[in-house]
Protein backbone atom coordinates (compact mmCIF):
# COMPACT_ATOMS: atom_id res chain seq x y z
CA UNK A 1 0.00 0.00 0.00
CA UNK A 2 0.80 3.07 -0.84
CA UNK A 3 2.42 5.38 2.11
CA UNK A 4 0.16 8.87 2.93
CA UNK A 5 3.76 10.86 2.01
CA UNK A 6 3.04 9.46 -1.65
CA UNK A 7 -0.29 10.16 -2.25
CA UNK A 8 0.49 13.66 -1.06
CA UNK A 9 3.87 13.78 -3.15
CA UNK A 10 0.90 12.94 -6.51
CA UNK A 11 -0.56 16.23 -6.38
CA UNK A 12 2.00 18.23 -5.35
CA UNK A 13 4.23 17.43 -8.69
CA UNK A 14 1.36 17.51 -10.37
CA UNK A 15 0.44 21.46 -9.51
CA UNK A 16 4.45 21.87 -9.82
CA UNK A 17 4.17 20.88 -13.75
CA UNK A 18 0.80 23.05 -14.08
CA UNK A 19 2.52 25.82 -12.58
CA UNK A 20 5.59 25.05 -15.02
CA UNK A 21 3.28 25.90 -17.92
CA UNK A 22 2.42 29.02 -17.61
CA UNK A 23 3.15 31.73 -19.62
CA UNK A 24 3.06 35.19 -20.50
CA UNK A 25 0.51 36.63 -23.07
CA UNK A 26 2.85 38.48 -25.37
CA UNK A 27 -0.02 40.67 -26.43
CA UNK A 28 -1.46 41.49 -22.91
CA UNK A 29 2.05 41.07 -20.65
CA UNK A 30 -0.70 38.88 -18.13
CA UNK A 31 -0.09 35.60 -17.12
CA UNK A 32 -1.61 32.73 -18.63
CA UNK A 33 -1.90 29.07 -18.89
CA UNK A 34 -0.13 27.69 -22.35
CA UNK A 35 -2.14 25.42 -24.17
CA UNK A 36 -0.12 22.70 -23.07
CA UNK A 37 -1.32 22.99 -19.51
CA UNK A 38 -3.58 19.88 -19.36
CA UNK A 39 -1.73 17.58 -21.08
CA UNK A 40 1.34 18.42 -18.79
CA UNK A 41 -1.21 18.18 -15.78
CA UNK A 42 -2.29 14.83 -16.79
CA UNK A 43 1.45 13.80 -17.72
CA UNK A 44 2.70 14.85 -14.45
CA UNK A 45 0.26 13.04 -12.28
CA UNK A 46 0.82 9.48 -14.33
CA UNK A 47 4.00 10.16 -13.92
CA UNK A 48 3.75 10.79 -10.29
CA UNK A 49 2.38 7.45 -9.79
CA UNK A 50 4.71 5.23 -12.09
CA UNK A 51 8.29 6.96 -10.71
CA UNK A 52 6.67 6.22 -7.16
CA UNK A 53 5.74 2.83 -8.12
CA UNK A 54 9.25 1.77 -9.35
CA UNK A 55 11.79 0.17 -6.91
CA UNK A 56 11.20 -1.20 -3.90
CA UNK A 57 12.69 1.24 -0.90
CA UNK A 58 10.22 3.70 0.78
CA UNK A 59 12.07 6.53 1.48
CA UNK A 60 12.75 7.59 -2.06
CA UNK A 61 8.81 7.22 -3.01
CA UNK A 62 8.62 10.72 -2.62
CA UNK A 63 12.19 12.00 -4.86
CA UNK A 64 10.46 9.08 -8.00
CA UNK A 65 7.31 10.48 -7.81
CA UNK A 66 8.92 14.64 -8.44
CA UNK A 67 11.00 13.04 -11.12
CA UNK A 68 8.04 11.02 -12.78
CA UNK A 69 6.23 14.15 -12.33
CA UNK A 70 8.30 16.28 -14.39
CA UNK A 71 9.03 13.58 -17.21
CA UNK A 72 5.24 12.83 -17.42
CA UNK A 73 5.11 16.80 -17.84
CA UNK A 74 6.92 16.99 -20.51
CA UNK A 75 5.60 13.91 -22.76
CA UNK A 76 1.76 15.32 -21.62
CA UNK A 77 2.71 19.12 -22.52
CA UNK A 78 3.98 17.49 -26.06
CA UNK A 79 2.57 19.43 -29.27
CA UNK A 80 1.02 22.35 -27.68
CA UNK A 81 4.23 23.27 -25.23
CA UNK A 82 6.34 22.81 -28.89
CA UNK A 83 3.75 25.29 -30.50
CA UNK A 84 3.46 27.64 -27.20
CA UNK A 85 7.33 28.20 -27.65
CA UNK A 86 7.33 28.93 -31.06
CA UNK A 87 4.48 31.04 -30.99
CA UNK A 88 6.24 33.00 -28.20
CA UNK A 89 8.97 33.62 -30.24
CA UNK A 90 7.26 34.81 -34.03
CA UNK A 91 5.14 37.30 -32.12
CA UNK A 92 8.22 38.74 -30.47
CA UNK A 93 10.50 38.82 -33.60
CA UNK A 94 7.47 39.98 -35.35
CA UNK A 95 6.26 42.48 -33.54
CA UNK A 96 6.16 46.12 -35.88
CA UNK A 97 6.58 44.66 -39.15
CA UNK A 98 2.61 44.37 -39.86
CA UNK A 99 2.77 40.99 -40.23
CA UNK A 100 -0.01 38.79 -38.12
CA UNK A 101 0.40 35.80 -35.84
CA UNK A 102 -2.84 33.96 -34.86
CA UNK A 103 -3.51 30.39 -32.89
CA UNK A 104 -5.42 27.91 -34.29
CA UNK A 105 -5.63 25.17 -32.26
CA UNK A 106 -1.80 23.23 -32.52
CA UNK A 107 -1.16 25.47 -35.74
CA UNK A 108 0.42 29.05 -35.98
CA UNK A 109 -0.89 31.73 -38.93
CA UNK A 110 1.24 34.16 -39.86
CA UNK A 111 -0.88 36.73 -42.01
CA UNK A 112 1.10 38.65 -44.59
CA UNK A 113 -0.72 41.95 -46.00
CA UNK A 114 0.03 42.70 -49.42
CA UNK A 115 0.73 46.31 -48.29
CA UNK A 116 4.08 44.69 -46.32
CA UNK A 117 4.98 41.90 -49.02
CA UNK A 118 4.45 42.82 -52.21
CA UNK A 119 4.24 46.21 -54.46
CA UNK A 120 1.12 46.54 -56.60
CA UNK A 121 0.46 43.78 -59.21
CA UNK A 122 4.41 42.76 -58.05
CA UNK A 123 5.67 39.28 -56.67
CA UNK A 124 8.83 40.89 -55.83
CA UNK A 125 9.14 40.92 -52.01
CA UNK A 126 9.67 44.36 -50.58
CA UNK A 127 12.61 45.11 -48.34
CA UNK A 128 10.73 45.24 -45.23
CA UNK A 129 9.05 41.64 -46.07
CA UNK A 130 12.43 40.15 -46.86
CA UNK A 131 13.32 41.20 -42.86
CA UNK A 132 10.43 39.63 -41.50
CA UNK A 133 11.26 36.56 -43.27
CA UNK A 134 14.78 36.56 -42.15
CA UNK A 135 13.53 36.30 -38.70
CA UNK A 136 10.44 34.24 -39.49
CA UNK A 137 13.38 31.52 -41.23
CA UNK A 138 15.74 31.58 -38.26
CA UNK A 139 12.42 30.93 -35.86
CA UNK A 140 11.59 28.15 -38.74
CA UNK A 141 15.24 26.58 -38.55
CA UNK A 142 14.64 26.09 -34.72
CA UNK A 143 11.01 23.93 -34.68
CA UNK A 144 12.03 21.62 -37.53
CA UNK A 145 9.04 19.51 -36.35
CA UNK A 146 6.63 21.79 -38.50
CA UNK A 147 5.03 21.72 -41.81
CA UNK A 148 4.95 24.81 -43.19
CA UNK A 149 1.86 25.94 -45.95
CA UNK A 150 2.95 29.18 -47.89
CA UNK A 151 -0.67 30.33 -49.66
CA UNK A 152 -1.40 33.66 -51.52
CA UNK A 153 -4.57 35.19 -51.86
CA UNK A 154 -5.48 38.19 -54.38
CA UNK A 155 -8.87 40.26 -54.46
CA UNK A 156 -11.56 39.91 -57.42
CA UNK A 157 -9.51 43.21 -59.15
CA UNK A 158 -9.11 41.52 -62.94
CA UNK A 159 -9.37 38.61 -64.48
CA UNK A 160 -9.95 35.27 -62.24
CA UNK A 161 -7.18 33.40 -63.97
CA UNK A 162 -4.64 36.16 -63.86
CA UNK A 163 -5.25 36.57 -60.09
CA UNK A 164 -4.41 32.85 -59.60
CA UNK A 165 -1.21 32.82 -61.67
CA UNK A 166 -0.54 36.05 -58.94
CA UNK A 167 -1.41 34.44 -56.32
CA UNK A 168 0.61 31.19 -57.14
CA UNK A 169 3.40 33.38 -57.76
CA UNK A 170 2.90 35.02 -54.52
CA UNK A 171 3.32 32.08 -52.73
CA UNK A 172 5.98 30.94 -54.55
CA UNK A 173 8.01 33.87 -53.84
CA UNK A 174 7.97 33.59 -50.21
CA UNK A 175 8.29 29.46 -49.95
CA UNK A 176 11.76 30.12 -52.28
CA UNK A 177 12.72 32.61 -49.80
CA UNK A 178 12.34 30.46 -46.70
CA UNK A 179 14.14 27.58 -48.50
CA UNK A 180 17.10 29.77 -49.66
CA UNK A 181 17.35 30.85 -45.77
CA UNK A 182 17.59 27.10 -45.16
CA UNK A 183 14.23 25.37 -44.43
CA UNK A 184 14.04 21.78 -46.08
CA UNK A 185 11.90 22.13 -49.09
CA UNK A 186 10.28 19.06 -48.39
CA UNK A 187 8.70 20.83 -45.14
CA UNK A 188 7.28 23.55 -47.33
CA UNK A 189 4.37 23.80 -49.75
CA UNK A 190 3.47 26.58 -51.79
CA UNK A 191 -0.37 26.82 -52.99
CA UNK A 192 -2.50 30.09 -55.13
CA UNK A 193 -5.89 30.28 -54.45
CA UNK A 194 -6.18 33.57 -56.42
CA UNK A 195 -9.61 34.93 -55.45
CA UNK A 196 -11.57 32.46 -54.23
CA UNK A 197 -11.10 32.89 -50.38
CA UNK A 198 -11.92 36.35 -49.34
CA UNK A 199 -12.01 37.36 -46.02
CA UNK A 200 -13.19 40.61 -46.68
CA UNK A 201 -15.50 42.24 -48.82
CA UNK A 202 -14.34 43.07 -52.44
CA UNK A 203 -16.92 46.21 -53.02
CA UNK A 204 -14.35 48.57 -50.65
CA UNK A 205 -10.92 49.36 -51.15
CA UNK A 206 -10.24 48.24 -47.05
CA UNK A 207 -11.85 44.64 -48.05
CA UNK A 208 -9.30 44.38 -50.80
CA UNK A 209 -6.39 45.02 -49.33
CA UNK A 210 -7.24 42.87 -46.33
CA UNK A 211 -8.15 39.86 -49.20
CA UNK A 212 -4.30 40.43 -51.00
CA UNK A 213 -2.35 38.61 -48.68
CA UNK A 214 -0.20 35.49 -48.19
CA UNK A 215 -0.94 33.41 -45.39
CA UNK A 216 1.85 31.40 -44.08
CA UNK A 217 0.18 28.06 -41.41
CA UNK A 218 2.77 26.09 -39.29
CA UNK A 219 1.44 22.33 -38.44
CA UNK A 220 2.97 19.79 -36.17
CA UNK A 221 4.22 17.30 -37.92
CA UNK A 222 2.52 14.07 -37.46
CA UNK A 223 -1.02 16.37 -37.60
Amino acid sequence: MMSKKLWLAVPLAAAVAMTGCTTTNPRTGEPQRANATLGAGIGAAVGAVAGALSGDGSSSRRDRALIGAAAGAAVGGGIGYYMDRQEAQLRDRLQGTGIGVERQGDNIVLNMPSSVTFGFDSSELTGAARAALNDVTAIMREYPETRITVAGYTDSTGAEDYNQRLSEQRAATVGNYLAQGGVERQRLNMVGYGESQPVASNDTEQGRAQNRRVEITLTPIGQ
